[in-house]
């Protein structure tokens, strides 16, 4: 499946329906669905659900999903939805309030009898493989692997921009930023393709700092400069090394959590690769040889056909994806 799906035509609401709902950085999508069958079209808000002291928002996501979900439900034919599935970005770490209060509100509102609540790199995961044993990596502003063998999961990196996400999309943009103002200066390491391309971007390179550091959102503004780092990598040895080390560190991520027994798959998911052979190309290289059993194979699809997948797997039964405490959790609610 490579999208969320068409929407459906013919006998409508036919079997238990289910949503299923992708919250990441970009904003929230959800589909309803029932098994066997296209899902809806997706409804999509562009804001991102907020973050405060209490984690994600449960009341500021509810706002939001509650009227794609009465929308879609009349438009798709059904009656109600028995099951959701929540994709949420951030929830290992930043999920207690939605752990807590989803699956109740969820019930009092649209009559939901099982909430499946998990991180977005499951989704991410189910979406691009499949319930197998493999390992995905996902990479945009940021970068997080994840990986299981189906009876646990392990995650790496996505620990963000200051400690971590190496060879994400904030990641190489720093790295580019940095061989710039070396080449500004007059250090060695540093690149005039890149200092040409900074400087033709944010515009005269010592106001660089007074631009980045205030922002609030340095990770993406830093990102946004990956691409051209990839533009340069095919004339620059020094934007090609800092691509390459950059897949280096995308493959040591996957190793981490790539199952050891058998011959698991491993999926790249994610805007990041985007930019194409000055990153794939190194990429397939390191990971062939960090993981020489693994096979490398493409993404079935996106964070939001992963939520489809697990929740047409619930209603008929046959989930086969391993629990974790804070990664993924089944709460069977009761109706009234």
């Amino acid at each position: 499946m490579s999208g969320a799906g068409a929407p459906a035509t013919g006998s409508e609401g036919s079997g238990p329906g289910f949503l299923a709902v992708d919250s990441g950085g970009s904003g929230l999508r959800a589909v309803v669905g029932v098994p066997g069958r296209a899902p809806s079209g997706p409804r999509e808000s562009r804001e991102p659900v907020r973050t405060g002291a209490r984690g994600i928002d449960p009341g500021h996501l509810l706002e939001q999903l509650l009227p794609m979900a009465r929308a879609l439900i009349a438009e798709y034919g059904l009656d109600g939805v028995a099951t959701v599935v929540v994709g949420a970005a951030g929830l290992a770490t930043l999920g207690d309030a939605l752990r807590a209060e989803l699956p109740g509100a969820l019930t009092r509102e649209l009559g939901v009898r099982t909430v499946a609540l998990a991180a977005d790199a499951v989704t991410a995961y189910v979406g691009a493989l499949g319930p197998r044993p493999g390992a995905v990596v996902a990479a945009g502003t940021g970068l997080i692997a994840i990986g299981t063998d189906l009876t646990g999961w392990r995650r790496a990196d996505g620990w963000g921009h200051l400690l971590g996400d190496c060879g994400g999309g904030a990641w190489i943009g720093r790295a580019g930023l940095e061989a710039a103002l070396r080449a500004f200066d007059g250090r060695d390491g540093g690149s005039a393709a890149l200092r040409a391309a900074a400087e033709e971007r944010f515009g005269p390179l010592p106001g660089l700092p007074g631009l980045l550091y205030p922002r609030t959102d340095r990770p993406a503004v830093l990102a946004s400069f990956a691409p051209l780092v990839a533009d340069r990598a095919a004339h620059d040895p020094v934007a090609a090394g800092i691509l390459r080390a950059a897949a280096r560190h995308m493959a040591e991520s996957a190793a981490a959590v790539c199952p050891t027994a058998g011959e698991p798959r491993v999926a790249l998911t994610g805007g990041l690769f985007q930019l194409g052979d000055p990153l794939l190309v190194p990429l397939a290289e390191e990971l062939t040889g960090l993981l020489p059993r693994a096979r490398q194979v493409p993404a079935e699809g996106d964070p939001l056909c992963g939520a489809v997948r697990v929740a047409s797997d619930l209603v008929i039964g046959r989930l086969t994806l391993p629990g974790d405490e804070r990664m993924f959790s089944v709460v069977h609610t009761k109706g009234d």
